[in-house]
């Protein structure tokens, strides 16, 4: 994008021509008589438009300067403060038990999270978020990253069965606290999503909380599974209580150590509940700036102007 910054300056671009038609001329000297005019006098004169032409060209290159000429670049946002999220979600075996009931029937745990979380996911425009999958062990899917689309598409990818079926919390939250590291955010904040117990990893959940705690990170925890389900048998159908295994007690332990607090989600209605209520007591930092890349071409016309100049002394020089 071009543009002049002081454009009213080009207002004056007439003022020559104003001078020259309004101002009383100069009295001209009395007329010298020769008897003869030199021969070549014509070739030694230079034609008048030639020097008219140069001097309206270096007056317009210098309105051109003295206006301002600024080229802008494309748009760039820039976030001066940021939030790091890590969204820290359970593969393990029982995240298949379809009890999370919709409109359209029962669905499986892990595809409710992925509905409700895509959603989360656009939400939080202004922070990095990142992924850590867990199940025998964890690992780091997704670094953080402002990118959200590449978080929803590997959260989207996500399989069980895919490291194993047991529940790894406390290496969960570990690995998200490690993320932390080398993060100078002034918010750290952990979303962890589990319908069990912690049952493998090489650290104890409430341990991987007090390093989240001294890392001056947030856990909000989020236990995921419907109370009731029915189950059919050969000859008839029983209730049964599929999130029996769900560990409330400590993740309830692992929110209120770290400031956080701990959900219950038995449908996907209350899950995304859950997830607005987080925006809400995590709200999308609004601080954000915009700047254009800007350059002045001031010294353009001003170059133009000055050759104009020089060729016009030249002229007057070797003409008189």
């Amino acid at each position: 994008m071009f543009e002049f910054i002081w454009w009213w300056v080009w207002f004056l671009l007439p003022l020559p021509w104003l001078v020259y038609r309004f101002v009383p001329e100069v009295p001209q000297p009395a007329a010298i008589r020769l008897p003869s005019l030199p021969t070549d006098i014509s070739e030694q004169q230079p034609k008048q438009w030639w020097r008219k032409s140069l001097i309206v060209l270096c007056w317009i290159c210098l309105i051109a300067a003295t206006s301002r000429p600024v080229w802008y670049g494309d748009p760039i946002e820039v976030q001066p403060k940021h939030r790091d999220m890590l969204l820290t979600v359970d593969l393990s075996g029982s995240m298949a038990i379809e009890d999370m009931v919709t409109g359209n029937g029962n669905i499986d745990r892990l595809t409710a999270v992925k509905q409700v979380l895509s959603d989360f996911i656009q939400k939080r425009q202004g922070d990095r978020l990142g992924l850590v999958l867990f199940a025998d062990h964890a690992y780091l899917q997704t670094p953080l990253t402002f990118d959200r689309k590449t978080v929803e598409q590997q959260l989207n990818r996500a399989v069980l069965n895919l490291i194993g079926k047991s529940t790894a919390i406390g290496e969960g939250l570990g690995i998200a606290t490690k993320t932390f590291i080398e993060s100078d955010a002034p918010q750290r904040v952990i979303v962890l999503l589990s319908d069990g117990a912690n049952t493998s990893g090489v650290i104890d959940p409430l341990e991987a909380a007090e390093l989240a705690k001294k890392s001056n990170v947030t856990i909000y925890t989020v236990g995921v599974g419907a109370e009731e389900m029915q189950q059919r048998q050969f000859m008839f159908t029983r209730t049964v209580n599929p999130s029996q295994d769900l560990d409330e007690k400590t993740l309830t332990e692992i929110a209120e150590l770290t400031g956080g607090q701990y959900f219950r989600a038995r449908n996907p209605q209350e899950l995304s509940t859950i997830y607005d209520i987080i925006n809400q007591l995590e709200p999308v930092s609004e601080a954000q700036q915009t700047w254009r890349p800007r350059e002045e071409w001031f010294r353009f016309p001003l170059m133009g102007a000055l050759l104009f100049s020089i060729i016009i002394l030249i002229i007057r020089k070797r003409h008189g």
